[in-house]
């Protein structure tokens, strides 16, 4: 028994020993005493302002600088580290670049990002009530306001750039009973906006949102009414509560849009029972606007609120729904499109281009590189009640006006009773506002903008109002 107990003993020491030895050759390897921060970056004349807690390098240049081939002139670390760019290197900073500071096994990256001065208003409202809409485009800002309000002495809240000051001030009084010039400038640049006040009690169109304004939206659902208040005269944004509680005469309203968006997508009608909940609380009004003669138009999940306005025939909701997010979205690899066969005459595809796929008329709404979530709410024909596409539209109700390249249906209309509006939907996953990557050289993006149009004024003329 003390042998064995002596055993122990002596494999215990020599294991311990081992474990020393092990540690003390690991800590040899191991250089971790040293500092890795970038203390110091200047490109060309222009000094970097670094943010450690970001791991970001920010260097500012003139408008029209060149930054394709810049010079490190100065560039300074942590003492005994090294960084993966040093002075003399030229870099091509028209885009984000990673500068790696490592002192022995440790090591940060920092992204530089080289911009230039950058002069623009990027939110402006009139006695903090009515928003303008940017069309930074052609440097022009629109406020729609009511009658009764006296535009000769309205005050401005302007949000600009960093950095920025503008002419006439944010706070101060201006008349706007002509259209005024706000000029905006940064270090080199400057930049004028053209502000023109439009009076009218009741807007033409509305697009409905859950955001209490605009600027509250999501991307994808700012992008969508931002368009719509920029192309489409004496429109307006309201959100639900606006409409619940009856904040704006809506007489002369004769068709609203909602473009619903929600990042992971909505599956099922508890789903969007939660998430939409003003709209839900709006119910009562918003079928008081569609039976007296106002049109709606649904995309994306906005599509299951038919439903709630008793304007199916089977009180269902959309049977195949799914979706992504912003962050997260895929690429696209080749021209996504729709099929609108047998429907090519229909108003919704007035002057869109067509193409011919698989034999059939189709239409493309984003090409190659695009971001997307394939945020769909389709029907898929073949489940639950509908054998066929006569049956769906037997027992829901509605006419079939696009499809998915499986049959499902992405386009449908309700029609109009003797007294109510139309209902038009769309819940293609390829019909979509917004993308992280630029989307100004998409060569279909703008049939997307032509459909809305199209849908737009097809319903104002079939309103009854």
């Amino acid at each position: 028994m003390n042998t064995i107990k002596h055993i122990n003993k002596v494999l215990f020491i020599v294991l311990s020993l081992i474990l020393m030895v092990g540690c003390d050759d690991n800590e040899a390897s191991l250089q971790l005493g040293g500092d890795t921060w970038l203390n110091t970056l200047k490109v060309e004349e222009f000094q970097g302002v670094i943010d450690n807690s970001s791991k970001t390098v920010v260097v500012e240049v003139p408008v029209n600088y060149n930054t394709e081939a810049m010079k490190i002139t100065e560039l300074e670390v942590s003492e005994g580290a090294e960084a993966s760019m040093k002075v003399g290197d030229v870099v091509d900073f028209s885009f984000p670049q990673v500068i790696k500071v490592t002192n022995g096994d440790a090591f940060l990256e920092y992204t530089i990002s080289v911009k230039h001065h950058e002069a623009k208003i990027i939110s402006f409202k009139l006695n903090d009530s009515y928003t303008g809409i940017i069309d930074e485009n052609n440097h022009s800002i629109q406020v729609r306001v009511p009658t009764n309000v006296d535009i000769r002495s309205l005050i401005p809240s302007i949000e600009t750039t960093k950095g920025a000051t503008v002419t006439p001030a944010s706070g101060q009084a201006v008349d706007f009973t002509n259209p005024v010039v706000f000029t905006v400038s940064y270090e080199t640049a400057t930049s004028d906006y053209e502000v023109k006040v439009v009076q009218s009690d009741s807007p033409l169109a509305v697009y409905v949102g859950l955001a209490s304004s605009i600027d509250e939206l999501n991307p994808e659902e700012k992008e969508a009414a931002t368009w719509m208040l920029r192309n489409i005269s004496n429109s307006e944004y309201l959100s639900f509560d606006d409409v619940r509680t009856e904040r704006v005469d809506l007489s002369g309203c004769k068709v609203m849009w909602w473009h619903f968006h929600v990042d992971g997508g909505i599956g099922n009608e508890a789903t969007f029972n939660e998430k939409a909940a003003s709209a839900i609380q709006a119910v009562a009004k918003m079928k008081d606007f569609y039976e007296n003669g106002g049109s709606l138009l649904l995309t994306r999940f906005a599509t299951y609120y038919a439903a709630k306005l008793d304007v199916t025939a089977d009180g269902k909701v959309p049977n195949n729904s799914w979706g992504g997010s912003e962050q997260s979205g895929e690429t696209v690899s080749g021209p996504w499109s729709f099929f609108i066969t047998n429907h090519s005459d229909h108003s919704l595809y007035t002057g869109i281009t067509t193409a011919t796929i698989d034999g059939k008329p189709a239409i493309y709404t984003c090409d190659t590189g695009y971001n997307i979530t394939n945020s769909t709410s389709q029907w898929h024909i073949g489940w639950d009640d509908y054998a066929d596409l006569n049956t769906w539209e037997t027992n829901h109700g509605a006419t079939s006006l696009g499809y998915g390249g499986d049959g499902a249906v992405v386009v449908w209309e309700y029609p109009s009773s003797t007294l109510s509006g139309r209902v038009l939907c769309i819940g293609s996953g390829c019909y979509d506002w917004y993308s992280t990557a630029d989307a100004s050289g998409d060569q279909y993006h703008e049939n997307v903008e032509k459909l809305t149009q199209n849908a737009i004024e097809y319903l104002i003329s079939e309103s009854k109002k």
